[in-house]
């Protein structure tokens, strides 16, 4: 069984015992929702690590911004019939030639670049997931509960059962820091990838509310007089 399975099994297993149980059956013991990403999220391991990588590997993303730039304005020339947009007909007509072979050797280097940035913090998420059984088992002991369920498998469940906070202070306990630089020949897990894309979502969504926010929080124009 791979580490997020192990992790999510519980609380699958939870589930599945309250959809087989009858109408007139009672769980015994506690119950509690915890989220996974969440809890990540939280640490301070984790958001020290998502700075330190910014530092780190300042190089590969000033980098990567340049050659993205240098992509565009290459592919800008692909663009004959001036509408701002590249569709299949006038990529077809580039093939074979010098600037497709210069574009694909460009979208190669900027996926490197995006590996290695990428690679390091799948790296320092991996490095707090791998206590995060033992963080979760402490709390679980704690405050006696019995089953942990994903909050997403719930329909409904009360704001005091959830444990994501007590989780996140047993783990930043656990895992003060984590190194960002993987070690020659580390390959990041399916696990840990899938547990990283799904961060990167929560952050992006995250960002785009804020901006919501932003605009909202603008005041209107004065109207023109007449």
């Amino acid at each position: 069984m791979t580490l997020l399975a192990k992790l999510i099994a519980p609380a699958g297993f939870a589930l599945t015992a309250l959809v087989a149980l009858p109408a007139h059956a009672q769980v015994e013991g506690r119950m509690a929702t915890v989220d996974i990403s969440g809890t990540i999220l939280g640490t301070t391991a984790f958001q020290n690590a998502y700075t330190e990588v910014n530092r780190t590997y300042t190089q590969q993303n000033d980098l990567r911004r340049t050659k993205a730039q240098e992509r565009q304005t290459l592919l800008a020339t692909f663009d004959t019939n001036g509408n701002k947009q590249v569709d299949d007909a006038e990529l077809a007509a580039k093939q074979g030639s010098a600037d497709m072979t210069k574009l694909n050797t460009m979208e190669q280097e900027i996926q490197a670049l995006t590996n290695q940035i990428d690679g390091a913090r799948v790296y320092a998420i991996e490095q707090i997931i791998v206590q995060y059984p033992a963080a979760l088992q402490e709390v679980t002991a704690r405050d006696q509960i019995k089953f942990v369920i994903d909050p997403g498998s719930l329909l409904y469940a009360p704001p005091e059962a959830d444990i994501t906070q007590k989780v996140v202070a047993a783990l930043n306990a656990k895992v003060a820091t984590v190194g960002v630089v993987p070690p020659s020949g580390w390959q990041p897990s399916r696990e840990g990838a899938q547990l990283y894309q799904e961060i990167q979502q929560r952050l992006l969504a995250a960002q785009i509310q804020q901006q919501q926010q932003q605009q909202q929080a603008q005041p209107a124009p004065a109207p023109v007089g007449r």
